[in-house]
């Protein structure tokens, strides 16, 4: 009797072994991708994938706070020298076209054409944005006629010089829609992503019930817990942004003096950025809402009252380029990071060199190839 109870547990427990492991093989998933977060960087991956036919999962655990607290301004001109942003031409032309199609795909409003007016401080500054408009890469965005200030709420004695094919793109809308798109076709992981699980081969990558052929990594600020990447050379900038509710400024365009002031609608405005290079938390602080407050106004005259107050940690690169590119021993992760202040406009353009150094073979743009570090 001792002898069958013995053989019949042992037939029973291998049974539920063999269960399991046939479980766990019919139920593997196999997609092209694997994307670890889920910021602007991400889905303009995603959209890449997707145009392309190529199946993919994402993982995002909301912990990365940069994105979805971004002012969301998209400006080709950098209002404190004057000059071009980096590549503004070419990220716009892939940016702008983006994002109207995923307005139109997710049946959501993000893209406000925006003027934004640049308080000058003196008739040197004036003469100064002049000089700068005569140059060929900044005579599309910036206007040469002065606006005057016509609003008893505004200091602003040396008038405004205007800025062109500007706008804010509303980040926080864009993520929550774009997450409840990838609920919907069941491509999204809302759990923290646990680099040891990782099994790696030369072909392919698992991860728990998971196989996929390629692993970008799009977390922000938090690939520094990642053990694959956690040494490139990420910075980070914490950026505290309040919002105000001033219902005697009404202005339908964007104040950028030593702070911006955006406009949002139902008279709230978004007032920010600071940077601190120390704090590397999303926790709000009353020293950072103090100095915007203080910085506002030197040029605001209006009252008002602060309704928010929001911080995230920026992605920052010390030469203020993005860092893409493959990790050198393991040739089938790749990173997709360092958007630093300017993600709206710059991840569409690093979305795409990515997905075409992976699937065509083509070189990076050397100004954001992680190897320009080695």
């Amino acid at each position: 009797m001792g002898v069958f109870f013995v053989l019949k547990c042992y037939l029973t427990c291998h049974a539920k072994l063999i269960e399991a492991y046939l479980f766990t093989f019919v139920t593997m998933e196999e997609v092209d991708y694997i994307i670890v977060g889920c910021g602007l960087a991400s889905i303009a991956f995603c959209e890449q994938l997707r145009a392309n036919g190529k199946t993919y999962v994402v993982f995002d655990n909301n912990s990365q706070k940069s994105s979805i607290v971004a002012a969301g301004l998209y400006n080709p001109v950098i209002l404190k020298r004057f000059s071009e942003v980096w590549k503004a031409k070419e990220q716009l032309e892939l940016a702008l076209p983006l994002y109207e199609k995923l307005e139109k795909d997710l049946n959501i409003k993000i893209d406000y054409k925006l003027r934004i007016l640049r308080r000058f401080a003196s008739i040197q500054e004036q003469n100064k944005w002049f000089t700068a408009s005569d140059k060929p890469s900044l005579e599309t965005f910036l206007s040469t006629q002065l606006v005057k200030n016509t609003n008893l709420e505004i200091d602003a004695p040396y008038e405004f010089g205007e800025v062109l094919h500007a706008g804010r793109l509303d980040t926080e809308t864009l993520i929550t829609s774009y997450k409840s798109f990838l609920k919907q076709v069941d491509a999204l992981l809302e759990v923290e992503f646990q680099h040891s699980k990782l099994i790696l081969d030369s072909e392919s990558i698992q991860y728990e019930n998971l196989k996929a052929k390629h692993i970008v990594f799009a977390e922000g600020f938090g690939v520094k817990h990642n053990p694959f990447f956690k040494d490139i050379p990420l910075t980070g900038s914490k950026g505290e942004i309040i919002t105000i509710k001033a219902p005697d400024l009404k202005i339908d365009y964007a104040i950028k003096s030593s702070v911006f002031v955006i406009p949002l609608g139902d008279d709230l405005y978004n007032v920010g950025s600071t940077y601190n290079n120390e704090d590397k938390t999303n926790t709000p602080t009353e020293s950072a809402k103090d100095e915007l407050l203080s910085k506002m106004k030197t040029f605001l005259k209006c009252d008002f009252e602060v309704v928010n107050h929001v911080a995230g940690v920026r992605p920052t690169v010390k030469d203020r380029r993005p860092l893409v590119g493959r990790h050198s021993e393991y040739k089938n992760l790749y990173v997709l990071n360092g958007l630093g202040t300017r993600g709206v406009m710059i991840a569409p353009y690093v979305a795409k060199n990515l997905y075409n150094l992976i699937e065509r073979g083509n070189a990076l743009d050397s100004e954001i190839d992680i190897n320009r570090f080695n």
